[in-house]
C-alpha cells in the first residue's frame, strides 16, 4: 500500500463524522447547529483521493474555513469539509516577498509572522478572525486596505473533477468583501494555499480611522506600530468570539451616490461617511445602527454589542434564528430611518432566505 493512500485511510478513519455532528464549535457565534457529514483534511493530496472514491454528490458540499464568517440555522443536510492545510514559507523576489501559506493557518497567527520576519503589507489586517483560506473569499479588509491588494494568486481543488487550479489576482473577481468564490463558483472549490505579496521596505496606510493620528505620535513609525495600533482598536471595540459569540462584523458598510450622501449629510452633520470612485461614499453601517438607538439593543440573548454596534452577539443560548431575526430587525430599522439598505457580510447557511 502506497503511502499516500495509507495516509489518506489514517486520515478518513479519524475524520468521518456521525450523521448530525454537531456544528458548535465550528462556528465563532457559537449557535447550535448540525451537518450531515464532517471531514478534515490536512493535505491538498488527500482531498484528491477522497474525492476520486467519494459516493457523495458534488452538490451537497458545504467548504469551511475557520467559522469565523458564518450564519448557521439549525440542521443544514450538507457534507462539510474543511481544509486544514498548514505550512508558511517565503520566497525572495529581490525588494519583495511571496508568502505561501496553507489554507488552515490561522489568518492572525500569518501576519504575526510576516511581521517578525520584518515584511510588511498585512499590518492593518491583523486580528481578523478566521484562517487563510477563507481571506480571498470574503476578501478580508480593515483599516484602508483589503486582501486584493496584496493577493497574487491561489490553489483550489476542483470538487467536481478533483483537479488543482492556479486562480490569479484577475480569476478571482475581487469585490468589496466579495469574490468569485462567493458568485459564480460558490461551492466549486476548495482553497488549499494562497499567495501573497509583501514589502521588504514598509509602505504604511495610515488613511483610515485611528491610524491617521499615529504619525503625529511617532516620528519613525514601523509595520509593527501600525498592527499593535489596529490590535489595540479592535480589542477595545470587539468581543473575544471565546467570551462572547459573534462574527465580526455582520453587514457590509453601505455605498450610495453623491444625492444620498447630501441628503443624509444635511439631515445629519455628523454622518461618518469616505468617498469611493466618482460620486460615490461608504457610509459607517455602525453609525448608521447606533443613530438608529440600537447600539447595546437585546431580544433574548440576541443583541447588538454595546462597544460596537456593526457588531451581533450571541449572549449565551440564541439560536441562529434568533440571530437572523435580530439582523432583519436591524436591517428594517436602519431602512426606515435613513433609507439605506444593510446587506450581511456574513453568510448565512440554512434554508431561511430573509435577505433574499
Amino acid at each position: 500500500m502506497s503511502d499516500t493512500i495509507l495516509n489518506t485511510f489514517e486520515v478518513l478513519i479519524e475524520i468521518i463524522m456521525p450523521q448530525a455532528h454537531s456544528l458548535k464549535k465550528f462556528n465563532t457565534f457559537g449557535v447550535e447547529a448540525s451537518c450531515d457529514q464532517f471531514f478534515r483534511f490536512h493535505h491538498e493530496r488527500d482531498i484528491q483521493d477522497w474525492l476520486a472514491g467519494l459516493p457523495i454528490p458534488k452538490e451537497k458540499f458545504f467548504v469551511l474555513g475557520g467559522g469565523s464568517n458564518l450564519l448557521l440555522l439549525n440542521h443544514i443536510p450538507l457534507t462539510f469539509m474543511q481544509a486544514d492545510i498548514q505550512g508558511i514559507r517565503y520566497e525572495d523576489k529581490g525588494e519583495s516577498v511571496i508568502v505561501h501559506a496553507g489554507a488552515g493557518v490561522n489568518w492572525h497567527e500569518l501576519v504575526m509572522d510576516t511581521l517578525d520576519k520584518g515584511y510588511s503589507g498585512l499590518e492593518n489586517l491583523s486580528l481578523i478572525p478566521g484562517n487563510v483560506g477563507a481571506a480571498p473569499i470574503q476578501n478580508i479588509g480593515a483599516y484602508g486596505v483589503e486582501l486584493e491588494q496584496r493577493f497574487v494568486s491561489l490553489r483550489a481543488v476542483d470538487l467536481y473533477s478533483g483537479a488543482c487550479k492556479t486562480f490569479l489576482h484577475d480569476d478571482c473577481q475581487f469585490g468589496y468583501r466579495d469574490s468569485i468564490f462567493k458568485r459564480e463558483l460558490r461551492g466549486q472549490y476548495v482553497i488549499t494555499e494562497v499567495q501573497l505579496k509583501l514589502d521588504k521596505k514598509p509602505e504604511l496606510v495610515l488613511t483610515y480611522g485611528p491610524l491617521k493620528v499615529l504619525s503625529k505620535q511617532k516620528q519613525v513609525l514601523t509595520a509593527k506600530d501600525v498592527s499593535n495600533e489596529v490590535i489595540r482598536v479592535r480589542q477595545s471595540k470587539l468581543p473575544d468570539p471565546e467570551k462572547l459569540g459573534n462574527a465580526g462584523s455582520f453587514f457590509k458598510n453601505p455605498v450610495v451616490n453623491q444625492q444620498q450622501y447630501n441628503n443624509l449629510k444635511i439631515r445629519y452633520p455628523d454622518l461618518v461617511a469616505y468617498p469611493v470612485g466618482n460620486d460615490a461614499f461608504k457610509l459607517a453601517a455602525g453609525w448608521l445602527i447606533d443613530k438608529a438607538g440600537l447600539k447595546g439593543y437585546r431580544h433574548g440573548d440576541a443583541g447588538v454589542h454595546q462597544q460596537q454596534a456593526l457588531v451581533l452577539v450571541n449572549h449565551g443560548n440564541a439560536t441562529g434564528e434568533d440571530i437572523l431575526n435580530l439582523a432583519a430587525y436591524v436591517r428594517d430599522t436602519v431602512k426606515t430611518e435613513f433609507d439605506v439598505e444593510l446587506e450581511p457580510e456574513v453568510w448565512i447557511i440554512g434554508e431561511q432566505q430573509v435577505f433574499s
